[in-house]
């Protein structure tokens, strides 16, 4: 997952996620813009194997995370982003900072598709475990990068067991996916939100919270 090589900076322009925009407007008076980005919704998943008592995450390299991390290391980097041709990273960082852990989630790019089952399809391909649309419940939905995308997440839960993993995960290769497939127990899971130490997207956090508040008190009655 880690052998990053070939690092370099371009201009992106045009990509099949993201899409550029200035909104004008104005607001009590007061003329005013915001550049934004239109993007995919999405679907997440907090998956929860009752067989382990851990939760089922994933783990990949995540290129957004890593570019942060170099310029807050080395500001200069995107000095010329406006230039044409590659940038080669002269001073690159170890591939790791740009590593995290986050729920099973997909882009909601299907419109055939229910959001329970484009869920279902991610369950399988990142971590293995085929899942039924009744098998899931649905948490909530919120709007994610209010600044940037104003994109909506909508987020489930699913307990899983052994004998419902029929592969690896690990997600689609062809598509450019690496994934990892961790699981963290239950005794160990608020430990592990909190741990900065250890990159995590706001979701493991918030979902690891729910589940504290509406499925382990079941668990301890039984």
């Amino acid at each position: 997952m880690e052998a990053i090589e070939e690092l370099a900076v371009k201009p992106c322009t045009s990509s099949l996620y993201l899409r550029p925009f200035r909104l004008c407007y104005r607001q009590n008076g007061t003329k005013k813009f915001w550049d934004f980005m239109r993007t995919h919704d999405s679907v997440s998943i907090l998956i929860f194997n009752t067989s382990r008592q851990c939760f089922v995450v994933v783990k990949q390299f995540r290129p957004a995370v890593y570019m942060c991390e170099v310029e807050r290391h080395h500001p200069q980097v995107f000095q010329h982003q406006d230039k044409e041709g590659f940038s080669p990273l002269a001073d690159p960082l170890p591939p790791v900072v740009g590593v995290t852990y986050e729920l099973c989630a997909g882009i909601v790019d299907k419109p055939d598709l229910s959001l329970e089952e484009i869920a279902c399809g991610e369950v399988l391909e990142e971590c293995g475990y085929r899942v039924a649309v009744t098998d899931l419940r649905r948490i909530t939905s919120y709007r994610s990068g209010v600044g940037v995308t104003g994109s909506r997440q909508t987020l489930f839960y699913a307990e899983v067991t052994d004998q419902m993993r029929t592969s690896e995960g690990g997600g689609q290769p062809e598509e450019g996916e690496l994934i990892e497939v961790v699981e963290v127990p239950l005794e160990n899971s608020m430990k592990f939100a909190y741990d900065e130490t250890l990159p995590k997207t706001m979701g493991v956090i918030f979902s690891f919270m729910w589940f504290q508040n509406n499925i382990a008190p079941k668990l301890q009655k039984k």
